[in-house]
C-alpha cells in the first residue's frame, strides 16, 4: 500500500472517530491492540515471529500483550482446520 492510500485511509478512519468523540487514549489503545493482533494472526500466533515483524522485542510484545489483555484465545484461527484425507481410516475401530 502506498504511503498516500494508507494516509487516505487514516483520514477517513480518524475523522470518523472524532465525529464520533473517541478520545486519543481510546483511538490509541485499540488501533495497537488491533495491530497486535493481526501480527499475531499473521504469525499462526508465534511470539517471536510476530515480535520481529513488529520490529520490537519478544517480551516487549507479551508485555503489551498483558496491557491490552490480548490472550491466545483471541487470535486462534476463527475456521477450524479441515481434517486431512485418509484420517478417519487411521483411526482405531471402537
Amino acid at each position: 500500500m502506498s504511503d498516500q492510500t494508507l494516509n487516505g485511509h487514516l483520514c477517513k478512519l480518524v475523522g470518523e472517530l472524532v465525529r464520533e468523540g473517541i478520545s486519543l487514549q481510546q483511538a490509541s489503545r485499540e488501533f495497537e491492540r488491533q495491530y497486535l493482533l493481526a501480527a499475531l494472526r499473521e504469525h499462526a500466533g508465534s511470539l517471536t515471529r510476530s515480535a520481529t515483524s513488529l520490529g520490537v522485542h519478544r517480551n516487549t510484545l507479551r508485555n503489551k500483550m498483558a496491557a491490552l489483555r490480548i490472550g491466545p484465545k483471541d487470535f486462534a484461527p476463527t475456521a477450524p482446520r479441515a481434517r486431512r484425507r485418509g484420517a478417519a481410516a487411521r483411526q482405531p475401530a471402537r
